[in-house]
């Protein structure tokens, strides 16, 4: 069913006030009165509403509300390494996909490409955020922001969430499931699991440095490994982050 997000100051007790590019997206579709469709308010509460009497589709009468079943019980931030090419369009578009909360960009020193324009990339990543959150039925868009340096983020990832996982292709000894399953029991055993949060730190197409794991090791971060196999910088959070949502019966 098609959806649409909206400020929560454009919601009354009955009816919701539609922008203008989603009136015309309304328009383009010809839906008719009898139709339904979903308004979000981007904080986790989804409306079934029809067309409303105004002729030009701006406003939208209330069917009924209830909370969105598209968001995960795991608030997960994914923080991702500069990469060239559409790699960070696919990491971004895969990981408001799974349930990502939050998505960080950020340089590390083998990072192959940084962009010019960090705000210009970043607002170009976060329309692809939202149309990518309309599509799979998530009751936020998750947004997507520049963290700058390596060093800067680790801070940022500790300070804000219970856990912070840093993958790396050299670790042998900690597993992402091991991690998991010490953390993340299963809900018979521990019912306040999703009270908790959790930050997944992924590298860049050359990994990441020695000395950046051991400055990450320094703040009490985790490092894990993905497995056996080196994953693309792209595949990387988008494999994390699956293991994540699944371990917490998010899938």
């Amino acid at each position: 069913m098609i959806r649409f997000f909206v400020s929560p100051h454009d919601i009354s007790t009955t009816s919701i006030r539609l922008n203008s590019d989603d009136a015309g997206h309304i328009r383009a579709l010809r839906l008719r009165p009898d139709e339904l469709f979903f308004v979000c308010d981007g904080n986790g509460t989804d409306y079934l509403c029809r067309l409303g009497e105004r002729t030009d589709n701006s406003v939208a009468e209330i069917v009924s509300k209830h909370q969105s079943l598209g968001e995960p019980s795991i608030a997960c931030t994914i923080y991702i390494a500069y990469a060239k090419g559409e790699r960070l369009d696919y990491a971004v578009q895969k990981s408001v996909e799974l349930g990502a909360t939050k998505i960080v960009l950020f340089e590390s020193d083998r990072c192959v490409a940084t962009p010019r324009d960090t705000m210009k990339k970043t607002m170009r990543l976060q329309r692809i955020a939202m149309e990518t959150a309309k599509q799979c039925n998530r009751g936020i868009i998750p947004n997507v922001v520049s963290g700058g340096r390596f060093e800067s983020i680790i801070n940022i990832a500790v300070k804000s969430t219970a856990l912070t996982l840093l993958f790396y292709e050299s670790e042998h000894d900690l597993s992402i499931k091991s991690i998991l399953e010490q953390y993340f029991p299963p809900l018979r055993e521990h019912e306040g699991y999703n009270t908790l949060s959790i930050s997944l730190i992924t590298g860049p197409e050359g990994g990441f440095e020695k000395a950046e794991v051991e400055l990450a090791q320094s703040k009490d971060i985790k490092i894990v490994s993905l497995g056996t196999r080196i994953l693309r910088s792209e595949t990387a959070p988008v494999a994390a982050l699956a293991a994540v949502m699944y371990h917490t019966d998010n899938l």
